[in-house]
């Protein structure tokens, strides 16, 4: 068993559940951490590029003299819209490895008492991808509805801004908890998001609370992330402006510009995984809540220990 090794699968209060994340975090931040950056290799170099070519293309567009014609810049549209579809693809792909990495590193962590094995991960992401595609295709659809919904109820003052917060943290519980039924027992798509439901819905105010504190305290950490970009770009900016550099076309605050927009969205996508990983820490408290299963082995094995 590790040393730091922290069992989840115990009946905690809501607010063990949340020290628990931070207490999981403490102790495997740094492991975690290096394992998503070899699984996020490749969509972190496409965000670079995806970057680039919506900088390049966003400030060609707002360099674009529009008078007597001139505003025929096909090279500026052309990269906007391709770092669009890029951007896209990013969004899509790192969604999938964010939701499938973190919840296979939960259950590892949980069946192995805190050894993790990178190849075991990749092996049980492998093994679970068909359901994982179905489970995406299916969500799309839930998430469309969910858009059209929040569309319909944006109207109504007040009541449906809750409405529309509810159905994010519901929607969010749902995927997170439906992840982690797939990843801790291998079940299929259908078993997995009954399960994701059923959680969801029987622990429903836990599980929208849990959602909005977590929700909180992680873009508190992605604003720690962005800060030092952030500030070192408003720096530039500012001394930019006073010495007359034409911000539009030059090529250094081009880079500058970039680096900064892969930053926010580096931090926004691992904020989304940090998030997968605190949902995990939600279900194995839930599952055993409901169904008792740890704690029945406890005693199983104090009855036998005594014989």
């Amino acid at each position: 068993m590790n040393d730091n090794y922290i069992e989840l699968r115990t009946r905690s209060t809501f607010g063990d559940i949340v020290n628990t994340y931070f207490l999981f975090l403490k102790y495997n931040f740094k492991s975690y951490t290096n394992l998503y950056l070899r699984y996020n290799a490749a969509s972190i170099a496409l965000t670079l590029i995806a970057s680039y070519l919506l900088v390049t293309g966003f400030l060609g567009l707002a360099s674009r003299d529009f008078r007597f014609g001139m505003s025929n810049n096909i090279e500026s549209d052309s990269y906007f819209i391709a770092g669009l579809i890029v951007f896209l693809l990013i969004i899509f792909v790192t969604s999938l490895i964010n939701y499938s990495f973190s919840s296979a590193f939960i259950a590892q962590y949980v069946n192995n008492q805190g050894h993790i094995n990178p190849k075991t991960i990749w092996r049980s992401i492998l093994n679970n991808l068909g359901t994982i595609i179905v489970f995406i295709l299916i969500g799309a659809l839930l998430y469309g509805l969910y858009l059209i919904i929040t569309v319909m109820v944006s109207f109504i003052p007040l009541l449906g801004m809750i409405i529309q917060y509810g159905l994010s943290f519901t929607l969010a519980a749902v995927f997170g908890l439906t992840f982690m039924s797939i990843f801790s027992s291998n079940k299929s798509f259908g078993e997995a998001i009954s399960e994701g439901f059923d959680l969801t819905f029987s622990n429903f105010w836990r599980v929208i609370l849990f959602g909005l504190v977590i929700g909180i305290l992680n873009f508190l950490i992605s604003a720690l992330i962005v800060a030092i970009p952030s500030v070192i770009i408003g720096v530039y900016v500012y001394f930019s402006v006073e010495s007359n550099v034409d911000l539009l076309t030059n090529t250094f605050s081009t880079l500058v510009f970039t680096f900064g927009f892969a930053a926010f969205i580096l931090s926004f996508i691992y904020t989304q995984a940090l998030s997968q990983l605190s949902y995990g820490i939600l279900y194995y408290n839930l599952y055993e809540v409901k169904y008792n299963v740890f704690l029945q082995k406890k005693i199983e094995q104090i009855g036998i220990n005594e014989q």
